[in-house]
């Protein structure tokens, strides 16, 4: 029998709405600049280029629920933390090099994510040609909703992307404004690295992106997809 040198860390799982089911968590890739007017607002252009992605680690999920604002913890090295908010899609059959017309075959559900980034340790990273884990791989980076499976909801192609802080509206957008849709950025990263059961894509975000502070009250959600609530601490 083999045995653990030291404690093996807990699974890290998103839930299932309505359903005591969890999804597990494997990976976690984020595609950047998907939308025209946040790559715009970024310094970047709009243009139709090959996606990109970076990763946050799995136990980066923070799962949150939709109704009452669950108290999410500001974090170190930072005095600029940004939210970006995301659907996310949830990855139930693996593959490799798979082509655009079957990648939704590859899509188990969807659930609404915040992409938190700490946006001055981001800004210096490109400054010195460096990664940007410490800007986008921090511990709880990725607050995720419950997630809602495909079979439900479908294969959502439009529909309203927001965010309020405070109860001001900060982004608002339609997943249909997306560079790459959800079924050619699954292609795309499958190009890259071998897909399995358990990865979460998060998928761009829309402009209007900004700055939080502690005590701001974040609520924003997906249409026909879900929300996501959280109080910052």
């Amino acid at each position: 029998m083999m045995s653990t040198v030291v404690s093996a860390p807990p699974q890290a799982v998103v839930p299932v709405a309505g359903s005591s089911d969890v999804f597990p968590v494997r990976r976690i890739y984020c595609i950047g600049r998907n939308y025209a007017a946040h790559a715009r607002e970024m310094g970047g252009a709009p243009d139709r280029e090959p996606p990109f992605f970076f990763c946050k680690p799995a136990d980066a999920v923070y799962p949150l629920g939709a109704e009452e604002a669950q108290d999410w913890p500001y974090p170190s090295m930072t005095a600029d933390l940004h939210h970006e908010i995301e659907l996310v899609a949830a990855i139930g059959a693996g593959g490799r090099d798979i082509v655009v017309e079957a990648a939704l075959d590859h899509v188990w559900g969807y659930g609404v994510g915040l992409d938190m980034t700490r946006r001055d340790l981001q800004a210096q990273m490109k400054a010195q040609g460096r990664s940007w884990e410490v800007g986008k791989a921090f511990d709880h980076a990725a607050p995720i909703s419950a997630l809602r499976p495909a079979s439900t909801i479908g294969h959502p192609k439009a529909g309203a992307i927001w965010l309020d802080v405070n109860g001001e509206r900060r982004q608002s957008g339609d997943l249909a404004d997306m560079i790459w849709s959800v079924a050619e950025a699954v292609a795309e990263l499958s190009r890259y690295f071998l897909l399995a059961p358990g990865d979460l894509l998060m998928t761009g975000t829309p402009a209007g992106v900004g700055a939080v502070r502690r005590g701001d009250v974040l609520r924003g959600g997906v249409e026909g997809v879900g929300e996501i609530a959280l109080t910052v601490r």
